[in-house]
């Protein structure tokens, strides 16, 4: 029988899930498609769906952790788009159904050692069923992803030839941190301080590459107080380069090492120059420093500082929020190209859900990729880099490059 939705969204309910939501029903007015909603509590459904105007989508009674709930909810859609974290308390049951249905999803995780765990599982039945399953579509991973695979098709365009060394930088950016993005943070520490192998594991950058590492060695994921070169200013540790760099290696895996079997990527935060450069550099490291003791140390205080998941910033933020990602990559010749990627929204909310909701639809209007646990870059590249700048407030320019 043919699926009755395109996209079915699990996690309606939060808050999150509450803006992928309205940006669909906004996106309804000009694209086709079918949609539902799904959550545990009817009452919360019902108040979400109140909110969605006079034509809402339908509700689904759905949890999560009920494989046959969530059985009978892949026979009624194409793609899964999941909002329901941290993914490795919640997660596993609709990676395991949609693998094993043929089903494609989506989510927002930001969970490497839990994205290990999915694929060692699962890939083999997703490639046998047919199953696109697509982690990492938020902030997290995606403007990184195709940011580095928008600059490695316009050095081939312009050089002949990828770049074997590219750096992603945030140059600016405002909004809040993620509820759920926090939880997740920690849940990982939780799992780490509690298993050795797994602390090592997450050192390897190549954590998500087929069998799970490298001959050669890569850099640490976290980069270190230092004056960068190619940008000219102080950079400082991006909290967010143990999730990007493992997808952005996975990619290049997926693509038969196409940038070559000694790809480096590294992400940093730019700080500024010269004396206050230095002084925000080594302030924002030490901010982070805290952020990972407080976590290993004492978890439930962290839990009562940080956004709780489901809570977040007003509307008026989310809108006046933005990013500002600069990626810089150099070819073996020594060729050098710069990229901007931009965003309208702030990162953990406004602009994640559009990416999301538009990976979603993107998994729902193109059956060209095979089964199997691909990346953003892998399984969308220039297609949903279009619905990104068409749809969603991104933009992809180059800024500059070697004659």
């Amino acid at each position: 029988m043919s699926p009755t939705f395109d996209v079915v969204l699990v996690g309606a309910t939060g808050f999150v899930g509450q803006i992928v939501c309205a940006y669909l029903l906004d996106h309804a007015q000009v694209e086709t498609f079918s949609w539902a909603i799904t959550g545990r509590s009817v009452e919360k459904l019902n108040r979400v769906q109140s909110r969605l105007g006079e034509n809402p989508p339908p509700v689904l009674m759905v949890d999560v952790t009920d494989e046959q709930q969530v059985r009978e909810l892949c026979g009624q859609t194409k793609v899964v788009i999941t909002t329901v974290g941290p993914y490795a308390l919640y997660g596993e049951t609709l990676v395991k159904v949609c693998a094993e249905t043929g089903t494609d999803y989506c989510d927002l995780t930001g969970e490497v050692q839990w994205v290990r765990r999915m694929l060692d599982k699962y890939e083999a039945i997703a490639q046998q069923s047919g199953a696109r399953i697509v982690h990492c579509c938020g902030f997290d991973s995606i403007p990184s992803d195709l940011g580095v695979f928008y600059l490695q098709q316009q050095a081939k365009a312009q050089f002949g030839d990828y770049c074997d060394r590219v750096k992603m930088r945030l140059k600016d950016a405002s909004g809040g941190f993620s509820g759920g993005t926090a939880a997740s943070l920690v849940n990982i520490v939780k799992e780490a301080a509690a298993d050795s192998a797994l602390r090592e594991a997450l050192q390897n950058p190549h954590i998500l590459c087929e069998n799970g590492t490298k001959e050669f060695a890569h850099p640490p994921t976290l980069i270190p107080v230092q004056i960068d070169n190619a940008f000219e200013e102080w950079v400082t540790p991006f909290v967010m380069a143990g999730v990007n760099t493992p997808v952005v290696l996975r990619s290049n895996s997926l693509a038969d090492w196409a940038y070559g079997n000694t790809f480096q990527y590294d992400e940093g935060m730019l700080a500024g120059t010269n004396a206050p450069g230095f002084l925000q550099a080594y302030g924002l490291k030490f901010a982070l420093d805290i952020f990972g003791i407080a976590a290993v140390i004492a978890p439930s205080l962290l839990e009562k500082i940080i956004p709780a998941p489901g809570e977040g910033p007003s509307e008026e933020s989310q809108e006046n929020g933005f990013y500002d990602l600069r990626f810089w990559g150099e070819t073996a010749a020594g060729k050098t190209i710069t990229v901007k990627v931009t965003g309208d929204r702030d990162p953990g909310y406004g602009s994640t859900a559009k990416i999301l909701a538009q990976a979603g639809l993107c998994l729902a209007n193109n059956e060209e990729k095979t089964g199997g646990f691909w990346t953003p870059a892998t399984a969308f590249g220039t297609i949903l880099i279009s619905r990104l700048t068409q749809y969603a407030g991104l933009t992809f320019e180059v800024l500059e490059s070697s004659k």
